[in-house]
This record gives structure tokens, C-alpha cells and sequence, in this order.
């Protein structure tokens, strides 16, 4: 389900073995699920901040690419999820793989029903921003939720590499060096 939710910024940012990474999380959470006996645990149940920090693809990870400092808050009585960024250097502050001209910051926040298997996820981007540019403005990114939702709620950030040929923005390398990574779980 939280593959799921997430899929529309996962597709540009995951390796081969996320699936097993994610079991493997998933799994560590409900073995912390203390309400329900051994054999009927659940992820609703267990501690979903075994998720946090989970990167969904080891080709770039989230801690080693983007070294410029964001906040992440979530207002869950309005619903909103936010990610913000000072401006900043991107030759300085983000790690990018050879051949990148480009570069856009990602943010997605879903609110996760594991009971129903069913979610509610939006995403913001900041547009796609010269890497070479000496500073950036601020970035303020937001995604709307449920107002006061009960259910847990995950946000991710991350950044995706491009290169310009001929005027076209092209992702680079298919993808392969882009970084996503669990960076808030909230749960009532």
C-alpha cells in the first residue's frame, strides 16, 4: 500500500532491490506490533518509524546527494504537509552524477490506510532548476491531505537529475542517480 501510494515518485527514483528493502522495513514493523498476538501482527499496529529514512534507491541516496538542510512540518488539523529549503548552492550543496545540468526538488505526502488498503497522496515539485545557478530562492513545497486525518501519514523528499540537450530536458541516465527518502512518518 505505501509502494503504492507513492508509486508516481518512486517510478523516477528507485533501484532493483526496493522491493526487498521495503519487506524487510515492513516486516521489522509489525514484529514491534505489542496489541495483537504473534501470528496476527499488524503494520497499523506496529511502529511506523521504522519507515523513516528508508531510501528507495541505494544509487542515490537522499543523505548523500542533497546536502542543503530542509524542514519538513505537517499540520495534520489543516491537512498540510510542507518541505522547505533556505536557498542555497546546488554545486555546493547537492552531490549530482556527471553529466547533470539540471536538477528538481520532490515532495510527496500520503496518508496511508492499512486496514482498507486504500490512500490519499499528493505531490510538489519545485520545478526544474539550472544546477550551475550560484544560489537557489527558497523552495517552498506543499501537498494537501485530509484535514484532521487519523490515519499515518508519510512524507518524502527528493531530488532528480536532468540534462539539457538542444533545449530539451532530458532525465538523466533514466533516472538511475535520482534520490528519494522517507523523511516524516506521523502517526495519531
Amino acid at each position: 500500500v505505501l509502494r503504492n501510494a507513492i508509486r508516481v515518485l518512486l517510478q523516477n527514483a528507485k533501484d532493483k532491490r526496493v522491493v526487498s528493502r521495503l519487506t524487510k522495513d515492513l516486516v521489522a514493523v509489525i514484529k514491534t506490533d505489542l496489541v495483537n498476538p504473534r501470528g496476527e501482527r499488524t503494520v497499523q499496529d506496529g511502529d511506523l518509524s521504522g519507515f523513516l529514512g528508508l531510501e528507495f534507491n541505494l544509487n542515490g541516496k537522499l543523505a548523500l546527494t542533497l546536502f542543503a538542510p530542509f524542514a519538513t512540518t505537517l499540520d495534520r488539523v489543516a491537512g498540510s504537509a510542507d518541505v522547505a529549503l533556505a536557498g542555497f548552492s546546488p554545486t555546493v550543496r547537492i552531490a549530482a552524477p556527471t553529466g547533470t545540468t539540471h536538477f528538481n526538488i520532490v515532495m510527496g505526502a500520503a496518508e496511508v490506510d492499512f486496514v482498507n488498503e486504500t490512500f490519499v497522496f499528493e505531490t510538489a515539485e519545485s520545478g526544474i532548476l539550472p544546477y550551475t545557478v550560484a544560489d537557489t530562492a527558497p523552495i517552498a513545497l506543499n501537498a494537501a491531505l485530509t484535514a484532521n486525518s487519523v490515519l499515518p501519514i508519510f512524507e518524502v523528499v527528493g531530488v532528480a537529475f536532468y540534462q539539457e540537450v538542444n533545449g530539451e530536458m532530458y532525465p538523466l541516465k533514466n533516472g538511475a542517480y535520482n534520490a528519494l527518502s522517507v523523511a516524516l512518518v506521523d502517526t495519531v
